[in-house]
């Protein structure tokens, strides 16, 4: 037997207090949930003495096994040893509804006299209602949280027994004091809104997302205790705090993140009595009014902003700009040095330009494509007097687009467009010659539609943004006959992605050119504030689409944009690098290119299939669903999007931040050019708050596809148990998803490192 082995059997310690207190806990809650099954069978289930006898093992195992004893040795152990009692062990012990089934177990007698008077006097009600209030239980359990991570306070802890064990008991407490809030144990009644709770769980977890951060990053051991101890698996104190952040940050992100999706859905769910008035009263008959926008607010109703926005001349102007500015990247490419930072196709492009675009997709809409320098080519093809054909028939989908954006990630990286100016000067070109033959002989905008990969990255972005171009009055375009919107007039042209606004769905294909606005006879048509990813909770026939869930080919898309975000934070890791490197100079794969094409290949297209069909598979399985395999695929794969929304997000800004912060030198240069002394050349942003908000929008990421996912299964279950059996595959589906993009932004950066493999 290996002493390792040795030391744990004989780790497990009996206190004889603690086993006391947590048998006497569990008789007394058996004895009085065997009488409460009897009289209220539907709240008392077996399902609540599970979890109540769930929570006090987890207590036992932490306090209890080799893990209490392993807690003194290694940090990751300590840490796994607080996940159980203040995120694991409360919320349990809280499902099972412990304070009726406690208080009938003991002898009665004894709960009448003695208890009885005690626990009807008004002034432990009022103890009671200040010690459950939100803010008091949200500060007990971050203040306490906190402050025993303090070095000083976790070295106490860690060398008196007897601190450790008030450490421990303050867990455990001000924890059931924080899940109270969440769980609302029966006979509690809420005396708070329900939707504050998601808010309050997210508060909690950007306070543990800060706190992982401090150990994560920190560069040297915080707890002076482990740097004494004997080490154990060859880990050194630095690595272990590093574990123990990891062990942390991502089940307890989770622990947070799970409750608050289930409490909104429920709450926002149109079965919740939250959401529905009461079926005792009567609800009298009202007439549907007629059909309005969501949203009252309209962009282009503003006074001044609305006529700027709607003018051709304004977007020529933003066209005109966007088209110099690439000219200028065109010829620093080939003219300019060589080094990517000197070099202005080494900067805007892949710094600047990303990051503004996925911020304005997010905050406003597609307004890159609205300013979009390769259309201007389209216009000229229009003078010029092409005669113009229709789309190819066998074309009119996204499964070109698709390969050439797999591609476009692929030649990225294998041959580091970003690292080489003259390759981003011959792409630039290539993306303007593209458009210009396509536009000069099909008709529409069969360039942005069908094949730019640019094009279909941002339709996808821009499902989450919160401005949509819709019909103002739906009941005005029943009477229209011309739909100038559509196929223009003499004055204008009309939507070039053949969009008919009445049926319009979303952003898919609108390129926010706004040239149905212009030709709208009836001035019936804005820019509307919508909630982002609402498009995707129905499937009705769209403009152009059809059902999403008959698209199989933007279903794919989808999976691509998704899987396509993760591969590329991942490759830019150290330990990816690292990897990559060892099997290109192995024996077994002397191609660099070709094992970089098959990691491709595998990450973008066999493990999605196989990840998402696998998920729709199981999940109809123990479902019972009859509906066909496709179209759980096409609509589940759509709700993955805001995952991968979130990814892209946080690796373009990561770059774009981290470009503000250290100008280029080139951007140095033009400033002393111009002689601009003050010239800025360097701004501090601490690494931890780009990964706090890297971490928030993967949060929000992961709720939104929760939520995505919980609506659509609603939609095709006929009660809410078949429901979440369908979403439960797919849902750790998600979750896992949303592990690996975590853990890829924890690790170091090699930055571009990996083309030198390659190239």
């Amino acid at each position: 037997m290996s002493p390792v082995t040795q030391a744990v059997l004989s780790s497990w310690t009996v206190d004889p207090f603690l086993c006391a207190a947590l048998l006497i806990n569990a008789l007394l809650y058996l004895r009085g949930w065997r009488v409460l099954r009897h009289t209220a069978p539907a709240r008392f289930t077996p399902s609540r003495l599970l979890s109540f006898i769930a929570g006090l093992l987890a207590v036992a195992i932490a306090l209890l096994s080799p893990l209490d004893a392993f807690a003194g040795l290694l940090l990751s152990a300590h840490m796994i040893q607080h996940l159980l009692l203040f995120s694991v062990a409360p919320p349990l012990i809280l499902l099972g509804s412990p304070y009726l089934p406690i208080l009938r177990g003991l002898p009665r007698r004894f709960a009448h006299d003695v208890l009885g008077p005690f626990l009807t006097a008004p002034f432990l009600h009022r103890i009671f209602s200040t010690l459950t209030h939100p803010i008091f239980c949200w500060l007990a359990f971050t203040v306490s949280l906190c402050a025993w991570h303090i070095p000083a306070a976790f070295d106490l802890a860690l060398r008196s027994p007897f601190w450790h064990k008030v450490e421990h008991a303050s867990f455990v407490l001000s924890a059931l004091l924080f899940w109270w809030i969440v769980v609302q144990p029966f006979p509690a009644r809420p005396r708070f809104p329900r939707w504050i709770v998601p808010l309050y769980l997210l508060a909690a977890d950007l306070i543990n997302t800060i706190l992982c951060a401090t150990l994560a990053f920190s560069e040297h051991a915080l707890y002076s205790v482990y740097s004494t101890v004997p080490r154990l698996f060859g880990s050194t104190p630095l690595s272990d705090q590093v574990a123990a952040a990891v062990i942390m940050w991502v089940p307890g992100s989770l622990i947070f993140l799970i409750p608050a999706v289930v409490i909104l859905i429920s709450y926002l769910s149109p079965s919740s009595s939250l959401a529905q008035p009461s079926r005792s009263l009567p609800i009298p008959h009202v007439p549907k009014p007629p059909l309005r926008p969501s949203s009252p607010f309209d962009l282009l109703a503003l006074p001044i902003l609305g006529p700027i926005f709607r003018s051709l001349v304004t977007r020529r102007l933003f066209q005109t700009l966007t088209f110099l500015l690439a000219i200028a990247v065109i010829l620093h490419g080939f003219l300019g040095p060589a080094y990517s930072p000197n070099n202005l196709a080494g900067v805007l492009p892949w710094i600047y330009w990303r990051g503004l675009t996925i911020i304005a997709l997010l905050i406003a809409g597609n307004f890159f494509c609205y300013a979009c320098p390769f259309t201007l080519p389209r216009a000229l093809a229009r003078k010029l007097g092409f005669s113009l054909r229709n789309w190819p028939r066998p074309l009119r989908s996204k499964w070109l687009a698709l390969a050439l954006l797999g591609l476009f990630f692929f030649a990225s990286e294998a041959f580091s467009w970003w690292n080489r100016p003259t390759a981003t000067a011959f792409l630039v070109i290539a993306y303007f010659l593209g458009a210009f033959l396509l536009d000069s002989f099909f008709k529409g905008a069969a360039f942005c539609k069908f094949v730019c990969p640019i094009g279909q990255f941002n339709f996808l972005t821009s499902l989450f943004s919160p401005f949509e171009v819709k019909v103002r009055q739906p009941s005005a375009c029943t009477s229209c006959t011309s739909h100038d919107c559509l196929r223009g007039n003499s004055a204008h042209t009309g939507c070039p992605t053949d969009l008919f606004l009445p049926r319009k769905v979303g952003n898919l294909d609108c390129t926010f050119c706004l040239d149905c606005v212009r030709a709208c006879p009836e001035d019936n048509i804005g820019i509307f504030a919508v909630l982002p990813a609402a498009a995707l909770l129905t499937d009705p026939p769209r403009s152009t689409f059809g059902r999403l869930s008959q698209r199989l080919d933007l279903a794919s898309l989808a999976l691509l944009f998704l899987f396509a975000a993760i591969l590329s934070a991942a490759i830019m890791t150290r330990p990816a690098v690292v990897l990559l490197g060892q099997l290109a100079t192995s024996p077994l794969h002397p191609s660099p290119l070709a094992l970089l094409g098959l990691t491709f290949f595998s990450a973008l297209v066999l493990i999605p299939i196989l990840a998402l069909g696998s998920a729709m598979f199981l999940g109809r399985s123990l479902s019972h669903l009859a509906t066909p395999l496709r179209p759980l695929f096409c609509r589940f794969a759509l709700a993955l999007l805001p995952i991968g929304a979130s990814v892209w997000t946080a690796h373009f800004l990561f770059h774009f931040l981290s470009g503000i912060t250290t100008p280029p030198p080139i951007f140095t240069k033009v400033g002393a050019s111009l002689g601009l002394s003050t010239f800025p050349a360097h701004f501090s942003i601490h690494p931890d708050s780009l990964l706090i908000l890297q971490t928030l929008l993967l949060d929000a990421g992961l709720l939104l596809s929760l939520y995505l996912g919980w609506k659509i299964a609603h939609q095709l279950t006929p009660t809410t148990s078949t429901a979440v059996r369908l979403l439960a595959p797919w849902a750790l589906l998600a979750a896992s998803l949303y592990a690996t993009a975590l853990w890829i932004f924890l690790q170091p950066m090699a930055m571009r490192g990996i083309s030198d493999l390659f190239l």
